[in-house]
């Protein structure tokens, strides 16, 4: 028997089902695409304002941060320097009053000396909380050996510091803000951990430069959030952003503070 040739009536029918088919298929794929497309471009958006925020709030935290260090400075100068001065000028007025004894004069001399000296001491300790001439001299271990003794001295806290990095001198503007970021985590402990011991170690772990961070003090409950917003941590976080590395922060109530973060 020989084959039954389909009517081409119904050959055009089938050819035009298939191309509609096809046609329909392409514009849904266009249209599933099109709003695949959308959706991943919504997504990538969403992740840069997100980003953006972020490096906001970042800009936010170091704004108010070198405000609050130069209401600071501000207060210092005030109450340590120019009071001081101020007295030094009455005594400097005093001493050209008509008829004064020896004794006298010798006295106002004397506090006039006196006044001097703690007003330059003074200025001295601004300066050096502003850039210590050892950081700035001898580099990031020099800077945080002297951190460690002056906090010891002044601070009855013992301090541990263990560094196996040797740190780049061209890096120094990089090393100001990791030297900043352990200030700020020791005075933390201080004020706020009540810590009377603290450890610091440096360490080159799979080629990225690593500090490691611990004190004994009350602790905090670090799964809480609310505990690292602030003023203090955000400041931190905005240097460790600018440095492109990262840090993790654990602690207990009554166990002390546990921080890492590279640089």
């Amino acid at each position: 028997m020989g084959v039954h040739a389909l009517p081409e009536k119904e050959i055009v029918a089938i050819i035009l089902y298939i191309s509609m088919f096809l046609m329909i298929l392409a514009v849904v794929l266009i249209v599933f695409f099109y709003f695949s497309r959308k959706k991943i471009i919504q997504k990538e958006l969403e992740k840069i304002d997100l980003i953006l925020q972020y490096q906001k709030e970042q800009l936010h935290a170091i704004i108010v941060t070198q405000e609050e260090e130069r209401k600071r400075i501000a207060q210092d100068l005030h109450d340590d320097i120019s009071s001081k001065l101020n007295i030094v000028s009455l005594n400097s007025h005093l001493l050209t009053a008509p008829n004064l004894t020896e004794a006298e004069t010798a006295e106002i001399t004397e506090n006039i000396i006196a006044l001097t000296t703690k007003a330059l001491d003074n200025s001295r300790k601004i300066a050096h909380n502003l850039l210590p001439p050892v950081f700035e001299k001898f580099g990031l271990n020099a800077g945080i050996e002297e951190l460690c003794e002056e906090f010891e001295s002044s601070k009855s806290v013992k301090t541990h510091y263990k560094n196996e990095i040797d740190f780049d001198e061209k890096e120094i503007d990089r090393h100001l803000h990791v030297f900043r970021i352990l200030q700020e985590l020791m005075n933390n402990s201080i004020r706020h951990g009540k810590a009377s011991e603290v450890w610091i170690s440096f360490t080159d772990k799979d080629g990225i430069n690593t500090c490691y961070y611990e004190d004994n003090g009350v602790g905090f409950d670090s799964s809480n959030a609310e505990n690292q917003k602030g003023l203090g941590m955000k400041n931190i976080d905005s240097r460790i952003s600018f440095l492109e590395g990262t840090i993790e922060i654990s602690s207990k109530i009554n166990n002390g503070i546990n921080v890492s973060f590279t640089f």
